[in-house]
């Protein structure tokens, strides 16, 4: 890939309404990503590899579990500059926000949250430092948009617990090296466990031939007889409510995020505008040209006021599912938007390695589906104003 020349646009002057701290949590985030993944994304991408490397890098600059307090590792920091942080790495690549969502939202926040001080103080301090990487088991083979349909389940053995069943479709799960997986008791009452690498009878396959998020690790979760110890079940909250609160927050990531996948293709359409002669003038001379880009601008500023408010919303304890729900549907919708627009503004450079447009079209594509499908986001807004499920 080029050298990255990226500019954030910031059309409303939202900078205005961010305090310096959150700032500067961007500002360190924004240049890790110049630096560490600008360079290596595309080749990754390519070979469909994950770049391992990046994983240190990620706790450095606080990227997992960010509002995690200090003393469990975390850097303490609000919902907001979380949502700054994601926005900067989905600007790079939506597997490397992938990842640190992952690890922040549904390995981290589920211990925090729902885990015991034991659990916390042996868990969070290497989750936050990148030592140990997680994964988050929910979505199952027979069972992606109706989770409470899951068929894995936990027996106890009087000494432990016997864990069995499969979960797909999991992000860094080929070399996590703990899992937090959901699974029914004997009442059919759902828990969280934490599943361990090296524990036998567990393993995960990885997940090959995508198309998309090609720079991030897929794979599944499988449980053949798995004997965890009694103390690894996260004791604090049961019922599908545990790890929906847990997609909460990941989905507040993702509605940031989406916003900087958006950004980076429209500075990369602004610019290739401004550079590219056809008829003795630059493209962007041309009123469709100039209208698409006042399109994505537009969209990207009404997006950053969404999860601006959103953020504050959550720093007050005060957002509603739904209301995260609105954010994640508008922002990776538009962002889709924009980057087929950006991709058809540089003609057939917008399909090339040379631009990042088509790698985050690609991936936009899974975000749309992952961490509830737009569809069903659709639904969980339409229950909220009317009062009346649609989807049971």
């Amino acid at each position: 890939m080029a050298t990255d020349l990226f500019q954030a646009p910031d059309y409303y002057n939202m900078d205005d309404l961010l305090n310096e701290e959150h700032k500067m949590v961007r500002d360190a985030a924004r240049d890790w990503v110049k630096k560490c993944i600008s360079p290596i994304i595309e080749d990754a991408c390519e070979k469909a590899e994950f770049p391992k490397q990046i994983v240190s890098g990620l706790g450095e600059i606080g990227a997992f579990g960010p509002y995690i307090p200090e003393e469990y590792g975390g850097a303490g920091l609000d919902q907001i500059s979380y949502g700054l942080i994601m926005q900067e790495l989905e600007r790079g690549d939506s597997g490397v926000r992938s990842t640190a969502s992952v690890q922040s939202s549904l390995v981290m926040y589920p211990i925090y949250k729902y885990g015991n001080e034991e659990q916390r103080k042996k868990y969070l301090p290497k989750l936050a430092s990148g030592e140990y990487l997680g994964c988050f088991g929910l979505t199952e083979p027979n069972h992606g948009s109706n989770p409470g349909g899951m068929e894995t389940n936990y027996k106890d053995m009087g000494d432990h617990y016997l864990l069995n069943g499969s979960k797909m479709w999991i992000s860094n799960a080929p070399f996590a090296d703990v899992a937090v997986v959901w699974a029914k008791n004997e009442e059919g009452r759902i828990y969280g466990l934490i599943v361990e690498r090296g524990m036998e009878g567990f393993t995960t396959p990885e997940t090959h031939g995508k198309w998309s998020l090609r720079a991030s690790a897929t794979g599944e979760l499988v449980f053949d007889n798995v004997k965890v110890p009694k103390e690894n079940l996260l004791p604090n909250k049961s019922g599908l409510g545990a790890p929906l609160g847990c997609l909460d927050s990941a989905r507040f990531g993702i509605a940031w995020g989406a916003i900087g996948a958006a950004m980076d293709c429209y500075d990369t359409a602004l610019r290739y505008s401004k550079e590219r002669m056809q008829f003795d003038k630059p493209i962007g001379a041309f009123q469709l040209q100039q209208k698409k880009l006042a399109e994505m601008i537009t969209e990207i500023t009404k997006a950053q006021l969404l999860t601006l408010r959103l953020g504050q919303l959550r720093n007050e304890n005060r957002a509603t599912s739904a209301q995260i729900s609105m954010a994640k549907r508008n922002n990776v919708d538009i962002a889709m938007t924009i980057a087929r627009d950006a991709r058809q503004m540089l003609g057939g450079m917008g399909i090339t390695g040379e631009y990042p447009i088509m790698r985050h079209a690609a991936n936009l594509e899974s975000v749309k589906t992952y961490e509830g499908t737009h569809e069903m986001h659709t639904l969980i807004i339409g229950e909220d104003i009317t009062g009346i499920p649609a989807f049971e």
